[in-house]
Formats: C-alpha cells, structure tokens, sequence
C-alpha cells in the first residue's frame, strides 16, 4: 500500500540520486530515508532503486512509479495552496525570473504587489530560462519569467514583454579585437542569442566567461575583458559608462514570457504581475 510519506520520500531520492542527499533534503537521518524506501517497496513487492557507490539508479519500476509521485505531489501543492489563500497567512507564491529581469524590472512590480497583496507570501528565484522550465515542471517554482517560446505540452505560456538585445562593451575596445564573451551559464538565452551573433558577425571562433550574477558580467564589460549581450533597458540603466551597439532585427528581439504549469491554477496575482511588466500603451498624442 502506498503512503504519503514514503512517496515523498521515493521522490527525494530519485530527484537527488542518492540517500544522503535525499536525507538532507527531508531533514532526517538516512536510516530513516533507507526504511521508508524498504517499506515501500516491499509494499509494492519489487525494487524501486539499485544502491552502488554513487548513489542510486532507479529500475523500470522506479523510472514508472516516478512519474506518479511527481504528479501526486502536484497535487499535494496544488491543495495547499487552495485551502493556504483562505487562511490568515494568504497564498504562497514561488516565482522564477531571469537574472537580468529581476534585477531590473521586478524589484519596484513586487514592492507594489506586496503592498497592495500582503496576503501573498512571495518568493523569487533566479536563474537561467532551461533551468527555470525544469523548476515549473517539477513544481518547484509556481511560475517563471522566462527569455523566449517554451514549447512544452504541461506548460502554459504567455509573452509579457518584448526586450531589445544590444551589445556592450567598453568604449575603448574595437568589435573586431573583442572575441570574449561574458555571460551566463549554458540555459541562458541571451547567452544563446550572443553565440548566434558572434558567430554572424565573424567573430568565431570566440571563447565565453561564464558568470552567476549579472554584477560580475557588467564589471568585467567595463573593465575591458570583453563583450556582454544583454537587454537595451539593463544597459541604459546599469552601466552608462559603457559602448551600447545594436545588433540585427532578427537576433535583437526577444520575448520574455511567463510559463506555469496548466494543470495547476494560476493566482489572480500573476496577471497583475504580467499587467504590471507590459509596456505602457503608445501615447495617442504622440501617434498623430
């Protein structure tokens, strides 16, 4: 017979490949990891994970059974957070965004949202768009502001803005010497639209530096160390000391969207959010 918790814990487990880690995932000792996996198993009647000395693989069983806790664990979250927006403390809401969009765009949107909502318990992370579309998969983040069209059959997606993509660097270094990229880690895509252009612009073959925080990026741009892709509005307004040069149409243009899970549903707060992140209408004064 299967149980909660030691569904919870066959999760932690296959999502982390070992006990230990699964352990310190859960807070508890790995005895207790290792007799809650025992259990189950021996409930189900076959085994679920072959034990080595890296860690653990999961069998056909476990690859199967994975799959079902995955999506009973969505469905534990999705119940919380039904009944949690009734109770006093409000609504949880796990938000990813990229580095840049965080950053820049998001910290004046969620002080307003959070004074306007102050039932919302809000958390944001950041990070690359493939590694923020596998946390909304994995239920994780409830929803994420990611760079480009994610096509997903679990996902829903939405465009919320359009950034312009420029490059920058400093002042006094010419674009055809400048054959190191600063970026992000692999996932990111500005980092895939920088490559593209690199290499249209015949600066391949080129070799990247790879950053975690987009400070360290707009640091080593001014110093000279290379050249950074990023949004218009990031290097306007962070970093007026640098060279800002424009790239093609086709490879300029990138839409951030926000993806949730369908299945799941969706606070009110995320369309305030999405309202709140879209430009401004044209002024019809300044259209005639």
């Amino acid at each position: 017979m299967l149980d909660f918790l030691g569904l919870e814990t066959f999760l932690a487990i296959g999502e982390s490949g070992s006990i230990t880690a699964a352990a310190q995932r859960l807070n508890c000792v790995q005895s207790a990891v290792t007799a809650r996996l025992r259990k189950l198993e021996d409930g189900l009647g076959t085994p679920l994970a072959d034990r080595h000395a890296r860690g653990v693989t999961l069998t056909e069983a476990g690859e199967r059974l994975m799959c079902y806790a995955r999506r009973i664990a969505h469905l534990a979250e999705e119940a919380e957070t039904a009944v949690s927006a009734t109770a006093p403390q409000g609504a949880r809401l796990r938000l990813g965004a990229m580095e840049t969009t965080a950053a820049v765009r998001m910290p004046p949107i969620l002080a307003r949202l959070m004074a306007e909502t102050p039932r919302v318990r809000l958390s944001l992370a950041t990070g690359a768009s493939d590694h923020l579309t596998r946390e909304v998969l994995a239920g994780r983040l409830d929803a994420a502001l990611v760079g480009g069209r994610v096509e997903h059959p679990d996902l829903s997606v939405r465009t919320v803005l359009t950034e312009e993509l420029v490059e920058i660097r400093a002042v006094a270094i010419a674009a055809e010497t400048t054959r190191v990229l600063l970026g992000f880690r692999r996932g990111c895509s500005y980092r895939a639209r920088a490559e593209a252009w690199l290499r249209q612009d015949g600066r391949a073959p080129f070799e990247v530096m790879e950053f975690g925080s987009l400070d360290a990026i707009l640091g080593c741009a001014a110093a000279g160390l290379g050249i950074a892709i990023l949004p218009r509005v990031v290097a306007e307004e962070r970093v007026p000391n640098l060279a800002i040069h424009c790239l093609p149409p086709e490879l300029a243009m990138l839409d951030t969207c926000l993806i949730a899970r369908h299945d799941l549903p969706q606070p009110e707060v995320l369309n305030r959010l999405c309202a709140d992140l879209a430009p401004p209408p044209p002024d019809r004064a300044m259209r005639r």
